[in-house]
C-alpha cells in the first residue's frame, strides 16, 4: 500500500499523520508513506524526525494582518497544485489522507481530480476551513466528534477519534526516570503546562507571575512555551530566577513529561486532549480564543459536560487559573474523580479504526 498524508502548520495537523503512518508501517513495513507539507512550516522538521519522507510545497495561508502579501496567492496556489501533480504522478499513492490545515489543500484537491481516493481525518469538534472546502472531495471522512453532520455530508462520515502516537501506551509508570530527564525535584506535586505547539503567552504569563505562590506550596511547574516565546522570555526574562519552573521551548519526550505530571493545563486543541485521555491525569483546560471559529470551546464542551476536565475561560486566567491549579493539586479525591471520568473520552483504536477505513476507501472503486 502507498499512502500519502497532506497536512501541517500546527502539532495538532501533523502529529495525527504521523500516528497514522506508523500504524500503516507496523501493519506492513512493505508499505511505504510520503508527507507533503508547506515550505518553511513545523511539519518540515517534526515529520523526518518521526523518521519519514516529507516534501514541501510552497503554498501559504491567507494573511489577515498584511492584506498586500496576498497578491502573490494565485501564483502560490497555482505552482502547489502544479507540483502537488507532479508527486502524485510520481508516487502513485493507493489513497490521500489530508488531517487539515492549508498545506492539504493543492495535494487533496489534485488528487480527487485523478481520482485517487481522498480521506480527510478532522479532529476538532468544529471543522477547519480548509476540510470544509474539500469535503465534497473526500471518498471518507474520519471525524471525532459527533456533531459534524452540520459540515459534512452524513454519508461520507465514519467515528473514529483521533490517533494518538504509540508510545502513548508505552509511557513509563515510573516518574523517576522523568523527574531526573527534566531536572525536577523527584516526588514534588508537578504541574505540567501546555500551551499548544506554537504556545500561548498569556498562559506563560500568568505561571510566571505566581512564580513565588508556587514555591510556597511546593509545587513544580514544567512548561512548554513554544520556540518563539522561548526566546523572547531569553531576552525579557534574562536575569529572572523562577527556581520551581522549569520552562522549555517544545517537549520532546512527551511520554516522560506526562509521567512526572501530577496534574496538566493545557489548552483544548483537540489532538492534545485526545493525548491527555489515552494518559489519565487530571486535567485543566484553557480553551484558546484565538483560534478559527473559537473551536476550542466546541472541544471542551463533552468534557465539560461529563466532568472529565476543570476548564478556566481566558479571561479569567488571571484571577482563577493558579487558585484552580494549588486547589486541585491539595484535593485528591476531586483528581480521582476527574481522572475517573477522563477515562470515558479515550479512544485508543481510533488508529484502527481509520486505518480499516482507509483499506475500504482503496478497494471501494471511484465512481
Amino acid at each position: 500500500m502507498k499512502v500519502i498524508i497532506s497536512g501541517g502548520g500546527t502539532g495538532g495537523h501533523i502529529y495525527p499523520g504521523i500516528a497514522l503512518a506508523d500504524a500503516i508501517m507496523k501493519q506492513d513495513d512493505r508499505n511505504e508513506v510520503l508527507f507533503i507539507g508547506a515550505t518553511g512550516k513545523m511539519e518540515m522538521s517534526l515529520v523526518p524526525a518521526a523518521g519519514y519522507k516529507i516534501i514541501g510545497l510552497p503554498i501559504r495561508g491567507i494573511a489577515r494582518k498584511q492584506l498586500y502579501k496576498n497578491l502573490s496567492l494565485p501564483f502560490t496556489l497555482l505552482k502547489s497544485l502544479w507540483q502537488a501533480r507532479r508527486i502524485l504522478k510520481s508516487f502513485k499513492p493507493d489513497v490521500v489522507v489530508g488531517t487539515g490545515g492549508y498545506a492539504s489543500f493543492p495535494t487533496l484537491y489534485v488528487a480527487s481530480r485523478m481520482r485517487i481516493p481522498v480521506l480527510l481525518q478532522e479532529q476538532n469538534a468544529y471543522p477547519g476551513i480548509t476540510n470544509k472546502v474539500l469535503a465534497k472531495y473526500a471518498t471518507k471522512i474520519c471525524v471525532a466528534y459527533e456533531t459534524l453532520e452540520a459540515y459534512f455530508p452524513a454519508h461520507k462520515l465514519v467515528l473514529t477519534g483521533n490517533p494518538v502516537r504509540s508510545w502513548f501506551s508505552l509511557a513509563p509508570t515510573d516518574a523517576s526516570k522523568a523527574y531526573a530527564h527534566f531536572g525536577l525535584t523527584a516526588g514534588m506535586p508537578t504541574v505540567l503546562v501546555l500551551g499548544g505547539s506554537l504556545g500561548a503567552s498569556t498562559l506563560v504569563d500568568c505561571i510566571l507571575a505566581a512564580h513565588q505562590l508556587f514555591a510556597a506550596n511546593q509545587i513544580q511547574v514544567l512548561m512548554a512555551v513554544g520556540k518563539a516565546h522561548f526566546e523572547q522570555l531569553r531576552r525579557t526574562h534574562a536575569d529572572a530566577s523562577f527556581p520551581h519552573i522549569k520552562i522549555v521551548p517544545y517537549i520532546e519526550q512527551m511520554a516522560l513529561a506526562f509521567s512526572a505530571a501530577s496534574i496538566i493545563v493545557s489548552r483544548a486543541g483537540a489532538m492534545a486532549m485526545a493525548e491527555m485521555a489515552m494518559v489519565q491525569k487530571p486535567v485543566i483546560l484553557v480553551p484558546s480564543p484565538y483560534v478559527a471559529a473559537d473551536h476550542q470551546i466546541k472541544n471542551v464542551l463533552p468534557w465539560l459536560t461529563q466532568g472529565s476536565a476543570l476548564v478556566v475561560k481566558e479571561e479569567a486566567i488571571t484571577q482563577d487559573l493558579v487558585p484552580t491549579i494549588i486547589d486541585l493539586i491539595k484535593n485528591e479525591a476531586q483528581q480521582n474523580t476527574l481522572t475517573t471520568n477522563l477515562a470515558k473520552q479515550a479512544k485508543p483504536h481510533a488508529v484502527d479504526a481509520i486505518l480499516e477505513t482507509i483499506h475500504q476507501v482503496i478497494q471501494k472503486p471511484q465512481l
